[in-house]
């Protein structure tokens, strides 16, 4: 174990976060709040605790796939444990628990919250719950990777481990390229969301924080009604960008490079957008025919909150608690399955439902023609062996996660269909689920165990299991 690249790397982000915390700051002195200060104390601090991690450059500066892992894990700890300071010191979140929680469900995209009145929230607060989700969104060791010269050649570790989805590859053959085009598309589309929310005449912070939570696709809202009390013409921009932020960013790369063919061969992309579909229409014509709705606000409705559903988002214009059964159960169908790998989104990810299902065919045909080889392939490629098994390891540990968590949730007594569906909004990085925590409910009234639990079930959501997992396995600290 390389102890110094990981202090020295830590160092990094630590500091970035410090630079990061003051545009907080910025929001303070435009709205006259007094949280400024607090947000100025925080970024201090944490560029002095930075600057002292990193005043020595390590010798040995290489980081393996071990040392990847681990970085990554204790960033992603330690940005959620200094961006709560904030919150808590302000008076805005007064428990430290709670402002954890929060934090942690920003930067993981998660959405979730805590507080039952977020209109009376200063807005650099607000604007800090927002900005987590696009900083957590990409991710901050990709933003570090496009940004600062670090240890050559082996920076891969660190994307593969922060990056979501089963197998992350180079766009280009410099992976500091990669990072800074995966960058470049992420910003740009940001960009094209506010200026498309802008000209749609909603108010220029209320289109910041949104633009910034679509692509994250994290779902905190600046208002109690989410998105609800916004024009069609916002609902629909929001609903077409949760969509693309969703999307695997290697196919606006083939895009932009006018490779039209390889864009539209990718799989992943061409099921994201059919189960999309599939979606919308089934939830459509069961809220008409059972609850008797309008055709236009039922597309609206159904299109927007499977957009906001399956790409993990959470924002919501509708209650869909109050939808009927089928309706709610496509919705945790598609909890699960999530957005495409190599995008902002949650969830197990679409490449590997299509993984498991191709296994799952292949192991049929082995056992009709026991003779005949099968391989499995993505986009007419074979899918190696290393990464069907750690597909599988996945989903293992996933079922074992969600099983323990499930029930030490439960002991808050709030009924299954409010602990079932909070647990698969933690770990997928939802946001609302049903029953008590649905589109018009809040997190407020667990108990501090299981606000503790879901804090631990959204950072392994976000970062994929195996990170956090290896912090607490003794063989990962052996040199």
């Amino acid at each position: 174990m390389n102890y110094q690249s990981i202090r020295y790397l830590l160092g990094w982000v630590i500091s970035v976060e410090a630079g990061l915390l003051v545009l907080p700051v910025v929001v303070a002195l435009i709205y006259g709040e007094s949280e400024g200060v607090v947000f100025l104390i925080c970024a201090a601090g944490a560029a002095l605790i930075g600057t002292l991690l990193r005043i020595r450059k390590p010798a040995n500066s290489h980081i393996y796939a071990k040392e990847g892992f681990v970085i990554v894990a204790l960033s992603w700890v330690l940005l959620s444990i200094i961006g709560a300071l904030p919150l808590c010191i302000s008076g805005a979140i007064p428990s430290y628990i709670d402002s954890l929680f929060e934090i942690v469900s920003g930067f993981t995209t998660t959405g979730a919250s805590i507080l039952r009145d977020v209109e009376s929230m200063p807005n650099s607060v607000l604007f800090w719950r927002s900005f987590s989700h696009w900083i957590g969104g990409m991710g901050v060791l990709v933003f570090m990777l496009a940004i600062l010269p670090l240890a050559g050649g082996y920076n891969i570790h660190l994307m593969r481990a922060e990056s979501p989805g089963p197998s992350v590859g180079k766009l280009v053959p410099r992976l500091r390229k990669t990072a800074k085009l995966l960058y470049i598309m992420y910003i740009v589309l940001t960009v094209a969301e506010l200026l498309f929310l802008l000209f749609g005449g909603m108010p220029l912070f209320d289109s910041v924080c949104t633009a910034l939570g679509t692509a994250g696709t994290g779902g905190f809202g600046i208002k109690g009604d989410s998105m609800a009390g916004y024009s069609v013409y916002i609902q629909i921009v929001v609903t077409i960008f949760m969509f693309l932020f969703g999307v695997n960013f290697t196919f606006y790369y083939f895009i932009i490079n006018k490779k039209w063919r390889d864009a539209f061969k990718m799989e992943e992309v061409r099921a994201y957008a059919g189960i999309f579909i599939a979606a919308v229409v089934l939830i459509t014509a069961n809220i008409v025919i059972e609850a008797g709705g309008d055709i236009g606000t039922s597309i609206k409705d159904a299109a927007f909150s499977v957009s906001s559903i399956m790409t993990t988002t959470g924002f919501s214009t509708a209650d869909f608690d109050k939808w009927p059964t089928l309706s709610k159960t496509i919705l945790v169908i598609i909890m699960f399955g999530g957005a495409c790998a190599g995008s902002t989104g949650g969830g197990i990810k679409i490449s590997r439902i299509m993984l498991y299902i191709k296994q799952a065919k292949v192991e049929v045909m082995q056992s009709i023609h026991s003779r005949s080889v099968y391989s499995i392939k993505m986009e007419g490629k074979p899918v190696g062996a290393k990464v069907l098994q750690g597909t599988n390891a996945f989903l293992i540990v996933y079922i074992v996660i969600f099983v323990l968590s499930l029930m030490i949730i439960s002991w808050d007594d709030f009924g299954f269909t409010t602990s079932f569906t909070s647990v698969a909004a933690m770990i997928n990085n939802i946001g609302p689920g049903l029953g008590m925590v649905g589109p018009s409910g809040n997190y407020a009234d667990f108990s501090i165990l299981s606000k503790c639990v879901m804090i631990m079930d959204m950072l392994v959501g976000r970062l994929e299991i195996f990170p956090i997992l290896l912090l607490f396995a003794p063989v990962t600290w052996k040199k």
